[in-house]
């Protein structure tokens, strides 16, 4: 199956580049190229594509809210690029439903690896992104000890470990070894675990699994053979982040 991707950047230079190493794979098509966020939109609904690239600094209507469209109104997933892996940005592009969040810098085969994951239902982080996300929950002072949420009280007992292993960042394969279950299995579960919390992939897992309080997050974070992070949080001493993450509200830069 083609890969049909719609590019989004007010860079013609910078936009013309990912469309030209996304077009020379053989199961990837860019359809369309983008300017700015509104014209991003348009060409996702005219065009219904799997996968958007979007920049998030765009004249007009932003990468973010543009992402945030795309998300509640089609079934087109989105990975955003910027130049600096900033916390606003991470948290606001999450928020607004991006599926995949990478540094301009990414090289060729990281960029042709995202779009692919992506379109096949999965999440991706930059690991460095991986990096400020967990530091934001590590650097937050601890709250009173309380249990884990009762958001969680309508998993089964096997589907409420799957949000732990999720944010140690285990492949399926990975999670079937630890549960001794086949990748079907685990497939199951993961989906079940989506929809009882009414999450729409793998990142908002692991997001729900900190903000629960399911998982104590660790400033640690060594890069997995595919390239990705790994997210190495105990399963003692559990203790819940103080709140929810910012969705920005400062002054926006490259």
């Amino acid at each position: 199956m083609t890969i049909r991707v719609v590019v989004a950047d007010d860079q013609e230079l910078v936009r013309s580049g990912f469309a030209m190493i996304l077009d020379a794979q053989p199961d990837i098509e860019v359809v369309a190229e983008a300017g700015d966020g509104r014209a991003a939109v348009e060409a996702v609904r005219r065009l219904a594509p799997e996968v958007a690239l979007l920049d998030i600094r765009m004249p007009g209507t932003d990468g973010i809210e543009a992402c945030r469209t795309i998300s509640a109104e089609t079934g087109c997933r989105t990975v955003m690029l910027t130049t600096f892996d900033s916390d606003e940005y991470v948290y606001e592009a999450l928020h607004a439903g991006a599926s995949g969040f990478l540094l301009k810098d990414v090289r060729r085969d990281d960029l042709v690896h995202a779009v692919r994951v992506v379109a096949a239902g999965d999440s991706l982080l930059a690991p460095s992104v991986a990096r400020r996300l967990i530091a934001e929950y590590t650097s937050r002072p601890p709250a009173t000890a309380v249990a884990p949420s009762a958001r969680l009280d309508v998993l089964t007992a096997r589907e409420h470990e799957t949000p732990l292993h999720l944010a140690r960042g285990l492949s399926n394969a990975e999670i079937a070894a630890a549960l001794v279950v086949s990748e079907h299995t685990v497939k199951t579960h993961v989906g079940h675990v989506l929809s009882k919390l009414g999450l729409r992939d793998r990142i908002q897992a692991v997001i729900c699994a900190y903000e629960c309080g399911v998982v104590t997050p660790s400033p640690v974070v060594t890069p997995s053979p595919e390239g990705g992070p790994v997210f190495s949080s105990p399963a003692q001493g559990r203790r819940p982040p103080s709140g929810k993450p910012p969705l920005g509200g400062g002054g926006r830069a490259r």
